[in-house]
């Protein structure tokens, strides 16, 4: 068909202002007469969010997360769900509102709601039957949805429902259900679907598609209200027992999924016509207590399976039960969007007809990553380390990296840093990180800064997460060292740096850029330590002027941008950015410099904290010996001084390895190890409130365990030539096999003496710099 004639684009005839002021779920269905297919591509995408399904089966999800500048499809094969004979083509689109606070903060949508569908169908003849959206798909906005949101102040995923049954649309997934009291589509024409502009901007997926894995839930945590015993209940979970909940009587259950899990929720019930069903997703039990965060009360956490002391607290799903459902044929609820949950409360209200539990569980889902790197030493506690961090940054990695799924499911730039440097030393694997660093140059503003968090549909700026979107461009050149990458992006590191120097004081350190959150213009966030409850994570010294980190961020991105540069061939333009590295280093030992030898939190302002401590060493904005000194008595002195908390470890640990502190890693680790001993299985956002469990810029053991205690890295751009050189710590043994762009290296080394007895094996025509004092290469 001439491109030029359709669009391909298909939407509601009716659909009115009004309808374009809340959250839609609109259904789309096709039929299509097929004799013995042998082959099917089907390219989709949808504004706001699809879900495709033939005949009855879930197809996929997507579209990918894009944003005004570009739109993405998918392209199927769909091969394996045609049949001989009539077949349906479905499809559920979640449509979000233009208004920024009443849709997921993460998903764009524009003025032009719709489906596209373009694709073609091969017969064993080879006859290709074509299908696309156009005006023979019928369509129906679901009039049982409504989407409520998780909070009054700060509602990021509007994806919780308020639904119920529909009994008259019920089979509308299968073939042979009767739609034609339903409207057909209307096609959008050309003019008004620009393909220069989202969602018409169409753009192939860059991401592998998210896996999806049946499971069953793991126990029944306990019975708050049931008239059956848990027994029964457990049996029930395994799918060996029917659970009949009489009419006009209550239920109110508390089940585990063992683990912090991510995935679609799936419920069947027959009979109960007119009951209530709330399903409340928890990521742990949390005490009655409560403690104050930056001026907010959260739930006190202590043992996360403490159902006896503590209770759930969450989201909640709100299910009305239609009633047509049958043993053999149940009346199913599954919410559009996947759901967070370590734990469900399932509350059940009947009326005057008795509800039949069939079946309840759960798709997980997440991006597929496949961990090839492993970890032994002689601690055994970093194995149960390396196991909850894994699964942290599994359950914060879908369609972009996520700060937490639980609550926002948004790509920060801080997080993502660290999660891709995570992804990279476990699996070698760059395709979300690509993603992740397209999507913060398509957030550059015209000041220079990034979005903070991207894609995000509304502003979101904090200045520093800029400079890390610049570590990861040189993170990505040692492992992968993409020439035409780096070339691409280097503009925005340029706009970035000139953003930086544009506010710099006339005394040469960077001026106040922000403040704390939604008071100031931007928000100037560090860190999530305690010392800084109060001030939203930015140093109090903010309340006076500028901040010091901001100033040592700017010194490092500066250091790591000319090394860019320099790889790049562009010396000159490495001189210029090492020259202002310097100069801004010499105004932060004139202005922030203590009598005590130590960098202050702002300019002459008296307060002090670890954080401008390891920042300085690791930019050597002071000497060697000063700087190891400064972070010794943070460390020593803990009570006189903010601490890093889960957010910075990462750069902590790097000033220990550099200090050649590396020994007291194992004092730090105990962040970890209480998590596991209060029964966490995910890594936390930090100690000081604990409001996300799950939290992947905690994952640091998957970086540190194969990069410094195995001591495996890249010792040229592109992994070229790898360097083995054990820091050992505490440690007296160690060994792993970590996973590079070229290949496993083997690494297998214990204390011998005063040094290391080191034997290794790497992937043929790697070339080795091995650091240690005795070596073996296998």
């Amino acid at each position: 068909m001439d491109r030029d004639r359709t669009t391909e684009w298909i939407w509601i005839k009716d659909w009115t202002l009004e309808d374009g002021e809340t959250p839609k779920q609109v259904y789309f269905r096709k039929e299509i007469h097929l004799s013995a297919p042998i082959k099917g591509e089907l390219r989709i995408s949808a504004d706001s969010r699809y879900k495709l399904y033939i005949n009855d089966k879930l197809v996929e999800v997507g579209p990918s997360k894009g944003d005004r500048q570009i739109w993405y499809y998918d392209t199927l094969d769909i091969t394996k769900y045609l049949l001989e004979g009539l077949n349906v083509f479905a499809v559920k689109v979640l449509r979000y509102p233009l208004h920024h606070s009443k849709g997921n903060h993460g998903i764009f949508r524009t003025d032009t709601p719709g489906l596209y569908v373009s694709g073609e169908l091969t017969s064993a003849e080879g006859f290709v039957q074509s299908i696309q959206a156009d005006e023979t798909w019928r369509c129906l906005i679901d009039p049982n949805f409504e989407i409520i949101s998780e909070s009054a102040v700060f509602a990021p995923l509007q994806i919780y429902e308020k639904a119920s049954g529909d009994a008259k649309n019920a089979d509308w997934l299968k073939p042979g259900f009767d739609a034609r009291d339903w409207p057909t589509a209307r096609a959008y024409q050309p003019s008004e679907m620009s393909r220069a502009v989202s969602p018409g901007n169409l753009h192939t997926r860059t991401i592998p598609f998210m896996y999806r894995k049946e499971r069953n839930f793991e126990k029944i945590m306990t019975l708050r209200q049931s008239e059956h015993p848990k027994e029964a209940w457990e049996k029930f979970l395994r799918k060996r027992e029917r659970i009949v909940v009489a009419p006009n009587s209550k239920e109110i259950i508390e089940i585990s999924a063992g683990v912090e899990m991510t995935g679609y929720l799936q419920l069947a019930v027959s009979g109960g016509h007119s009951a209530k069903i709330n399903i409340l997703q928890s990521e742990a039990y949390v005490q009655n207590a409560k403690t104050v965060v930056n001026g907010l009360e959260i739930p006190l956490k202590e043992d996360r399976e403490d159902y006896l002391g503590g209770h759930l607290e969450g989201f909640t799903d709100a299910y009305t039960v239609a009633g047509y459902g049958t043993e053999q044929a149940p009346e199913c609820y599954e919410p559009f969007w996947f759901r967070t949950f370590r734990f469900i409360g399932m509350e059940i209200e009947t009326k005057d007809e008795e509800l039949v539990l069939e079946a309840f569980d759960y798709v997980e889902t997440g991006y597929p990553l496949e961990v090839s790197t492993s970890f032994e030493s002689s601690d055994e506690s970093l194995s149960a380390i390396w196991e909850i961090s894994e699964r942290t940054l599994r359950r914060c990695m879908h369609e972009t990296y996520e700060d937490c799924p639980f609550y926002e499911q948004l790509q920060y730039a801080m997080d993502s840093r660290l999660q891709i440097l995570y992804t990279y030393a476990v699996s070698a694997d760059d395709r979300l990180a690509r993603k992740c660093m397209d999507d913060f140059k398509r957030s550059h503003r015209y000041d220079g800064t990034l979005n903070g968090s991207y894609p995000c549909y509304g502003p979101n700026v904090i200045p520093g997460f800029s400079i890390y979107y610049i570590l990861m461009l040189h993170d990505h050149m040692m492992y992968f060292d993409d020439v035409t990458l780096l070339e691409y992006h280097m503009p925005t590191v340029e706009g970035i740096l000139n953003y930086f120097e544009r506010n710099l004081r006339p005394e040469g350190y960077v001026g106040k850029l922000g403040g704390m959150n939604g008071i100031d213009r931007y928000w100037s966030f560090i860190d999530w330590t305690p010392e800084w409850n109060g001030t939203s994570g930015v140093p109090p010294a903010t309340l006076q002027g500028a901040i010091a980190m901001e100033s040592l961020l700017y010194i490092m991105g500066l250091q790591t941008a000319a090394q860019i540069a320099g790889h790049l061939g562009r010396s000159q333009l490495a001189s210029q950015m090492e020259e202002k590295a310097e100069a801004v280093k010499r105004a932060i030992r004139k202005y922030c410099l203590g009598s005590n030898g130590m960098i202050q939190d702002g300019p002459g302002i008296e307060t002090y904290s670890q954080h401008t401590q390891v920042f300085a060493l690791l930019t050597d904005t002071l000497s060697h010996q000063q700087a190891k000194a400064n972070l010794l008595e943070t460390i020593l002195h803990k009570e006189n001084y903010a601490q890093c908390s889960v957010a910075m470890s990462f750069y902590l640990y790097r000033a220990l390895q550099k200090a050649e502190l590396y020994e007291m890693t194992d004092d730090y680790w105990n962040i970890w190890r209480r998590m596991i001993k209060n029964n966490a299985t995910t890594c936390v956002e930090a100690e000081a409130g604990e409001r996300s469990e799950c939290h992947a810029w905690g994952s640091l053991a998957l970086y540190e365990l194969p990069s410094v205690t195995l001591g495996v890295y890249p010792a040229e751009p592109g992994y070229k030539s790898v360097v083995i050189a054990p820091t050992p710590g505490y440690l007296t043994w160690a060994k792993g096999e970590v996973m590079t762009p070229h290949g496993l290296v083997k690494v297998d080394w214990k204390k011998d003496g005063a040094g290391l007895s080191v034997s290794y094996q790497v992937p043929e025509g790697m070339n080795v710099y091995v650091i240690s004092s005795t070596d073996k290469r296998k």
